[in-house]
């Protein structure tokens, strides 16, 4: 049985070993050859080159190119929260969680969004994003680990890799890159347009049940309460998609109630032996690291 004390202690080891990998103190995401806070868009160039390869059954490292590319353009329409301990203690978190499951390996980054609304980003190859109006709202280290370990799943399962081969924007990025376009400032908006319409669509809903299902597990292999996700999702339902702050979320999601539905039926009697680990409030954790 993991306890709080044993989680502290491994999370500290984990911001040890990856401080070389990931370094927010100076607010630069590694990989993605700029910085964070300025939000500058990706090169078009490099960014047609990474959607070529997606479009093929790519390898990990061009996996991990198009997701930074990914999230340099993410990072381009909402920068990172300019608040360093914050971004130390999510990274710190996510990084825990991603050690947990079967790509350790991934340089997989955890960052805040300097963005009021509710929501959470995956790209390929391990970037993973949060909202500052989605990490205000969390009451505790479990629930969100629960949100995290869900956005881990998605990567796991390549499900915005998926997302893009099959959407129909692709074989338009094709035939660009088989032109060799240029600087062309209108097709750089449109493809950077496109990127941002694969988070602003959403997955398939098929996709977030199986990440539901992923983050659960991964959470309680941290040492987690694998609940804390079901209760972000129960705070969800008590809130409306006519809200602006909620809008994306439930544009982009399952309904809230059925996906707690959903989970509660698949976690019934299956996680009863574990410890219900809450972890620590926010509150305290921010203050620890710094905020």
């Amino acid at each position: 049985m993991r306890t709080i004390a044993k989680i502290t202690i491994a999370l500290a080891l984990v911001l040890a070993s990856g401080a070389a990998a990931a370094q927010f103190g100076g607010f630069t995401i590694p990989g993605l050859g700029r910085s964070a806070d300025k939000g500058k868009a990706p090169d078009l160039g490099s960014l047609l080159g990474n959607l070529g390869k997606a479009l093929k059954e790519p390898t990990a490292q061009e996996e991990v190119a198009l997701g930074q590319e990914f999230a340099a353009t993410l990072l381009g329409a909402k920068p990172l929260l300019n608040k360093p301990g914050v971004q130390r203690y999510v990274n710190t978190l996510g990084r825990w969680l991603a050690s947990q499951t079967e790509r350790p390996d991934l340089p997989w980054t955890f960052g805040v969004l300097d963005d009021g609304g509710y929501n959470a980003f995956a790209t390929p190859g391990g970037y993973v994003f949060v909202t500052k109006g989605l990490l205000d709202r969390m009451r505790s280290e479990a629930e969100l680990a629960g949100v995290l370990a869900h956005e881990i799943g998605h990567v796991l399962k390549k499900h915005h890799l998926n997302a893009v081969k099959a959407s129909g924007w692709t074989g338009i990025a094709g035939e660009l890159v088989s032109a060799k376009t240029g600087d062309n400032a209108q097709v750089n908006e449109f493809v950077k347009g496109a990127v941002l319409k694969v988070f602003a669509s959403g997955l398939d809903q098929d996709d977030e049940f199986e990440a539901d299902r992923l983050g659960v597990v991964i959470a309680a292999r941290a040492g987690y309460d694998p609940f804390g996700l079901p209760a972000v999702l129960q705070v969800l339902q008590g809130e409306s998609g006519q809200d602006a702050s909620f809008a994306l979320m439930f544009k982009t999601h399952p309904a809230p109630a059925e996906r707690v539905n959903r989970l509660d039926a698949l976690m019934q009697g299956r996680f009863d032996g574990l410890p219900a680990n809450p972890g620590r409030p926010i509150k305290e954790r921010l203050k620890e690291f710094g905020r």
